[in-house]
């Protein structure tokens, strides 16, 4: 465990569910090049300590970025889920990594089958701090991969990195109320409210099907200049997320915060809080919450 690393509102873990695990793994551990850190099934235990009990039994694997950073992503194998469709609906919409080289990493992903490319790589308009692009793996989830050009924004550090693909550094929030989402996370988490913008996001746009120059607002969570979500308020055409039952929600299923103090939480969790071993959890306390926008938030106590 990295105490350094492991701080208040530090994203430690994003959960991804994983229709077609062996080939997601895959593709996550040849095209991204990631490291198993830990491989399993989930016990009854823990899928009842996400609210999830029917992702019982179901494989998962743990990774990690080949640089050795102690950040995770895991894969959890899921049912699939025939009507849910990326960035259509409330919850996590997207996980948003830095990686060492944008245009390297592009070329390889858009002649590789695994991932769809569904923005290429641009400046984003009115930042030149870096370059993203974004896709959508075999289970519907999203990635923004971004390469770091300037760390420094106006109350924001972002990570530059050596490996091909490293930690999140800032989870994708789609809400109905962003006020709400945002008071959710200032309020219960301890995260404090960072800048607010307005911009044509073309990701958004394109996936319903809206006009290019169509603003979304948008507000960043942080910790001092760490980021924590980025909240963007949904279109009125997007829907509650469709979801096997009783399992993870589908793509982008759980965020993992590292937490100062369990006992400092205010909204119930779905489980009493419980110790766990393995790498992730690092015989710490941990449990999981549901946010303003349905989302699954799982905390991990720092200490």
């Amino acid at each position: 465990m990295s105490t350094d690393f492991d701080t208040q509102g530090r994203i430690k873990c994003g959960t991804i569910s994983a229709p077609a695990f062996a080939a997601s793994l895959a593709d996550y551990t040849g095209l991204l090049g990631l490291d198993i850190a830990e491989s399993g099934i989930v016990t009854p235990d823990l899928a009842a300590a996400w609210g999830c009990p029917g992702s019982a039994g179901m494989r998962t694997a743990l990774l990690t970025p080949a640089d050795g950073n102690p950040a995770f992503l895991r894969l959890v194998e899921a049912t699939p889920v025939p009507d849910f469709r990326p960035l259509r609906s409330y919850g996590w919409a997207a996980f948003e990594h830095t990686v060492a080289d944008c245009d390297a990493l592009f070329a390889d992903i858009r002649t590789a089958p695994g991932f769809t490319v569904i923005g290429e790589p641009k400046l984003v308009p009115g930042f030149d701090n870096f370059i993203p692009f974004q896709v959508t793996g075999r289970g519907g989830e999203v990635l923004y991969l971004n390469q770091v050009l300037k760390s420094g924004m106006s109350d924001l550090d972002l990570p530059h990195t050596k490996a091909r693909v490293d930690q999140m550094f800032i989870a994708i929030l789609a809400a109905p109320d962003r006020a709400a989402a945002l008071a959710f996370h200032t309020d219960v988490l301890g995260f404090e409210a960072g800048d607010t913008w307005s911009i044509p996001y073309s990701v958004i746009n394109n996936s319903f099907g809206l006009p290019a120059d169509t603003i979304t607002d948008m507000t960043m969570t942080r910790i001092g200049r760490m980021p924590g979500s980025e909240i963007d308020q949904y279109p009125a055409a997007a829907t509650l997320r469709p979801t096997a039952p009783g399992e993870l929600p589908p793509g982008n299923a759980m965020i993992s915060f590292i937490c100062a103090s369990l006992d400092a939480i205010t909204a119930p969790f779905l489980a009493p809080p419980q110790r766990r071993d393995g790498p992730l959890y690092a015989g710490r306390r941990t449990a999981t919450l549901r946010g303003a926008a349905g989302e699954l938030i799982e905390l991990i106590e720092a200490a």
